[in-house]
Formats: structure tokens, sequence, C-alpha cells
């Protein structure tokens, strides 16, 4: 009977059994016939009747048993391989020429700068983080770049013929607009010294430092000639413009990531999963600092998605209420920002009209306008801080209109101070009139007016990086150790600092932008800001690591990228102008520099063209005329119209494939669904049979 009830139970629980066996049966004596059958005497290497080497069938593919898998890959391995004289010779050269570019990118990559530290950064900090360092990368290669041309094609040939050239034209303005004496002693009392090295005067007045110093000359000889004037005009130009071709391509590269990921957390979720592991990753150390990194990515990605499904659960009233208090707050930092202008322009006046005072006074009335615009930049987007929590964005969203705010506070306020200077230079635009009229510019206040322009953004940059050092020393450090050995409640509340990427981002670009604006003006700026921006580098480091804990609200790095060189595009526009209009507008000093002898900048440009041979004129003539310039216009709008539509019709690919996605995204849920079911309406019945017969 217990045999029996058992054999009963049995087949009640599972009913299929034995029709799922005889349809096993079936099914595997038709897989011998139509399943992959292997050649166990088959080599990786064997030809075929033409000559050539067949490559081995990959066992990964095939649908078979892992068991069967191994057994025909240890047979193949043990196999000898047959191969052909030309076919050993491609697979061995294939071979030398992947070992040998795998070795030249391990090899390039010791020269890439600051490497393992930017592995460091994304892994304990996040790509958010590490994004700024990058940019901070990108602008030392730049700045480094850019010294390197000045110095080929200006400050070298100045040096080296500087007692060898002739003076291009001399100078027939008045003679007491030809007075500038920077008086520079031989010997200065310490004291002096470093005040002369903090302000750019004295001696650094009178050095290659400053566009005062250079002259008007040119060597001519039978096979050789160097115009120094047009060398320094051309070459602020192409600077100018190595510079903007330079963003342009790294704005490509990171315009590519975000139009990858889409902007979305989905496709970013999934670039993350499948092609986000390095496997090339070695060591505890670096395998961890990946997996921190993904982690955070993930965090971003998560954090984004949360707070767009709440601000899309929100009623209509609860809407209106948040774009009330958005409105609200955008007007009080409007109100902020238009109160740091004031400020800056009170404090430019108040120091230009007191320039002639000496000593420590006199340090500290000519750093006046360069403390108001450092503390309105440290104020004010702090305050923007604040008001962007209230406003409730999303973290990346939050980052750009931190951004923002703060670039247009750090650019605007740099414009106000050049609009002061401009003011007093040419008399507010009146040169027929008052100190202006003899010298067409106020000789009395700047009788070297771009020496005194390249003196301010010198100063500029310099008290930016001292102010950065002051804070580390001053303030990060010594708030690290009070959190960290005090335990009370306000030393808790305070906690360790985070490390904010909107504000260290405004502030590379704002001395970025300070470099670009004295580039005319000190054409050795690049070069102090490299140094600067290598020394910015350490002491962002080591306040990263040692000051700072991890960010509460992280935020996604590839549309911050792109953002971070747009920004940086807005400086060199305001930096451009400023350049644009010099050249052209304003009168050169009549006793410094190499345009003292000429009305503009830019009329060095044709008086050196008419001095050119009949052939290149006539060439560069037809560049210029309409014979060339219509049809090179008509052929950019047409490869224009080819791009665009291109771009268009892969724009429209790649919705199609997303929308591909998303339907079997949906279609696979909806299989899961069902399966689901079916498992519990099997389950049901199976639990109620095993029910019975217990």
């Amino acid at each position: 009977m217990s045999s029996g009830r058992q054999r009963q139970g049995s087949e009640s629980r599972y009913p299929g059994d034995q029709q799922s066996l005889r349809l096993r049966r079936v099914l595997s004596g038709a897989s011998n016939q139509n399943s992959p059958q292997i050649d166990w005497g088959s080599t990786p290497g064997r030809e075929d009747e033409g000559g050539d080497a067949v490559p081995p069938r990959d066992l990964r593919n095939l649908p078979l048993p892992m068991g069967l898998k191994r057994a025909a890959r240890q047979v193949q391995q043990m196999s000898v391989p047959v191969v052909s004289s030309l076919g050993s010779w491609k697979h061995s050269k294939a071979k030398s020429l992947r070992k040998l570019r795998d070795g030249g990118r391990r090899f390039l990559s010791f020269f890439i700068l600051w490497n393992k530290s930017m592995q460091q950064i994304a892994g304990n900090f996040g790509g958010g983080v590490q994004s700024y360092f990058l940019f901070l990368r990108f602008l030392v290669v730049l700045n480094f770049v850019s010294f390197l041309l000045i110095a080929g094609f200006v400050l070298i040939p100045s040096i080296v013929f500087r007692s060898v050239g002739t003076s291009l034209v001399n100078s027939t303005g008045p003679e007491a607009c030809m007075l500038y004496d920077p008086n520079p002693q031989d010997l200065v009392v310490f004291y002096n010294f470093f005040l002369d090295l903090l302000s750019g005067t004295g001696f650094m007045e009178y050095s290659y430092l400053f566009y005062g110093y250079y002259n008007n000359t040119m060597v001519e000889d039978s096979n050789f000639s160097y115009n120094i004037p047009l060398a320094y005009l051309f070459t602020a130009v192409f600077y100018f413009a190595f510079c903007l071709m330079c963003i342009i391509a790294r704005m490509g590269t990171a315009a590519r990531v975000a139009v990858a990921t889409g902007g979305s957390s989905v496709c970013n979720y999934s670039s993350i999963v499948f092609t986000g592991w390095d496997h090339g990753c070695l060591g505890d150390q670096a395998t961890n600092l990946k997996q921190k990194n993904i982690h955070y990515r993930l965090q971003v990605d998560l954090e984004e998605e949360r707070i767009k499904k709440k601000t899309a659960a929100l009623t209509l009233s609860q809407k209106v209420l948040l774009y009330s208090l958005r409105v609200l707050m955008a007007l009080v930092a409007l109100g902020l920002i238009i109160a740091a202008f004031f400020g800056i322009f009170e404090a430019t006046v108040f120091s230009q009209s007191r320039s002639g005072e000496e000593g420590s006074l006199g340090l500290v009335l000519e750093y006046l306008p360069s403390m108001v615009i450092t503390a309105g930049n440290f104020v004010v987007p702090s305050l923007c801080d604040q008001i962007a929590l209230i406003e409730r964005y999303s973290p990346s969203t939050t980052v750009i209109v931190a951004l923002l705010r703060s670039v247009f506070l750090r650019l605007v306020s740099l414009s106000v101070l050049l609009f002061t200077l401009w003011s007093q230079i040419t008399c507010t635009g009146d040169i027929n009139n008052g100190s202006c009229k003899l010298c067409k510019y106020n000789h009395d206040v700047y009788p070297c007016w771009e020496t005194r322009v390249g003196q301010e953004m010198y100063k500029l940059a310099l008290f930016d990086l001292l102010v950065t050092i002051a804070l580390l020393v001053l303030v990060e450090f010594p708030r690290r150790m009070v959190v960290d050995n005090w335990s009370n409640k306000l030393a808790q509340w305070v906690g360790r600092q985070e490390f904010l990427v909107p504000p260290n981002v405004l502030g590379l670009v704002y001395g970025q932008t300070v470099v670009w604006t004295g580039a005319l003006f000190c054409p050795l700026l690049p070069f102090i800001n490299t140094i600067k921006f290598i020394i910015l580098f350490y002491c962002k480091k080591i306040t990263l690591f040692y000051n700072c804990r991890p960010a509460v609200k992280t935020f996604r790095s590839t549309t911050s990228t792109f953002f971070f060189l747009v920004v940086l595009l807005f400086g060199l526009g305001l930096a451009t102008v400023v350049m644009i209009y010099s050249l052209a507008n304003i009168h050169p000093s009549e006793g410094c520099g190499p345009f003292r002898s000429f009305s503009t900048m830019w009329a060095i440009v044709p008086a050196s063209f008419y001095s050119l041979s009949m052939t290149t004129q006539d060439f560069l003539f037809f560049i210029g005329s309409q014979a060339f310039s219509i049809p090179l216009f008509v052929l950019s709008c047409v490869v224009m119209c080819y791009f665009i539509a291109l771009a268009s019709v892969y724009g429209k690919t790649v919705t199609l494939f997303r929308a591909q996605l998303k339907l079997e995204g949906r279609d696979k849920k909806f299989l899961v669904k069902q399966i689901e079911e079916l498992s519990r309406q099997l389950q049901t019945p199976n639990n109620y049979a095993g029910a019975q017969a217990r």
C-alpha cells in the first residue's frame, strides 16, 4: 500500500515526467543530427584548399555542454597545427604589431601628466571631482604650449636681435608723449625688491615680462629678415586662434561622450554596466579605485532619476510655487552680483587716483582692486550656492546654474575693471579733449598704458595664487585639525569641507581669462600661469585627500565637462574683444613698446603689406577679393549642409535605436512577468498535490 501510495503521489506530483522524458529522447536524437559536430582531429590552423589558414571555431559560441567544450579545447591544444609559411608569417606579423602597439601605449602612458593621480581622484571622489582636475591639466598643457609659441616667435628673437636690429619708423609725435622712464635701479634693498616682485614695478617693469620693454626693430639681411612688431602682433593673434581650436577640439570630444550617453541615466547606466570596467586594472589598489569610481557613477544616475520622478509627481500648485521661488531667488542673486560690480568700480577708481603712494600703503592701494574682486568672487558665489539649494534643482542642473551665476560675476567683474582702466586711459572715449588731446591717450597718468594693463593682470594672477595658498594653510588645515580632534557639537556640525566643483572651476576660468586678457600686454603671463596651475594642482590635491570628505550630492561629469569648456569659451570671447579693441582703436604709447611709431597696433599690417613684392601683394589681394571669397563661402555652405544632413540622419538613427531598446526592455519585462505568473500557477497545484499526498 505504501509503495502504491508513493507511486501515486509521485505521479500526481510530476504528471509530465514521462512525457517530458520521451520528448527529451526525441530531441536528443534530433540534436545529435543537427548540433554542430567537432572534428577532433582538426587543428587550430589547418589550411583550406586555397592554401589560406582557417581560423579555429570559437567554442564559446557553440551550444554544447561545458564538459564537451573543455574536452574539445584540450584536444585542439594537443594537436600540432599545420600552417603554411605565408600564414605563419601573417600570424607572426600581426602578433608583433599588436605587441608593438600595446607596448607603445604603455610607454606613452608614463608621459601622461598626473595619470595615477587622476585614477586615485576618480576612485575616491568620483568623476565629477575628477573632471575639475582633468580641466586643470588641460589648462596647464595649453598654457605651456602657448608659452613655447610666444617664446619661439617673440621672446627669443627679441633677445637675440635687440642690439643688431634697426628701428622701423622714428616716432613723429610730440616729445612730451615720448617720456617714459620706469627708473630701474641696479641695487635695491630687499624690501623694495619684494614690493617690485609683487606689484610688477621697478626691475620687473623694465624686463621682457611686459610690453614696454620690447623694441620696434627689424633685422634685414640679404637672405633673412625679421620684423619684431609684426611677429609680436601675429603671434598674439595666432595664440588666440590656437586656444580656440584646442577648446573646440576638446568640446567635440566631450560632446561625443555626452551624446553617447544620451544625457539620460538609462543609456549611461547601460554604458557603465557593459563597458565601464577596465580589464587592464592590475593589483588590488587599481581594482578598488575602479570599483569606487563605478559606484559613484551609478550613485549619480540614481540620484538624477529620483529627483526627476519627484519633480514629475508635483501638482500644478506645487509647480507654480516652485517656479515662483526660483524666480525670487534669481532676483536676489542678481542683486548681490550688481552690488559686487559697484564695489569693484569704486575700488578701481580709488586705487588709480592714488597710484603715486609708496611703501606698504602703495602696495595695498595697488592690490585694492584685486582684493575687492577676490572678496566678491568668494562671498557672492557662496551665497549663490545657498540660494541654489533653496531652488531644489537636480545635482547636475545645480552645478550648471551655480556656474552661470559665478561666471557672470567673475567675467563681468573683470570687465568692470577693464572698463575703468579704459575710461581713464582714453578719457572716457573723448581723446580730443582734456588730458588725451596731446597724445591721444592719457599720458600724464599712463605714460605706457599697455604695461600698466599688463601689471594689473599680473597682480590679479599672482594674488589669486597667494589667496589659494593662504586658504590652504590658514583655513583648511586648521579646520580639519579642529574637526578631527574636537568632539563637541559645533565641530561635528561644521565637519570636514566638501570639494565644491563649481567655484573651483570658475577659479580656473577666471584665472585663464585674466591670462588671455593680459597676454598682449604681458607676453610671459602664460608661463607664469603654467607654474601657477601646477602649484594649484598639488594644493588642491592635498586639500582633497587630507581636508575634504566625499560629496553628499554628486553629479554627472559628462555634461559638466562640456559645460566647463563652454564657460571657458566665454572667457576667451571676452579676452578676444579686449584684444581686438586694443589693436584697432586705442593709440599705442609713444615712448614704449614695439608699436610706438604707429597710430594703431594694426597699422603695422598694411605698412608691412606694401613692403612685399608685387606678386605676393597680388596673391593676397586675390585671396581677399570677391572672386575667391564668394566661391569659398558657397563651398563652405555646401559642406556645412552636408554635415548637418549627415548629423540629422545619424540623430534619427540613434533615436530609432533608443526606441527599439525601450521596446525590447518592455518585452523582456512582460516576459519576466509571464514567467513569474506561470511559475506561481505551477507551484500552487504542486503544493496542493503534495499536501494531499501527506
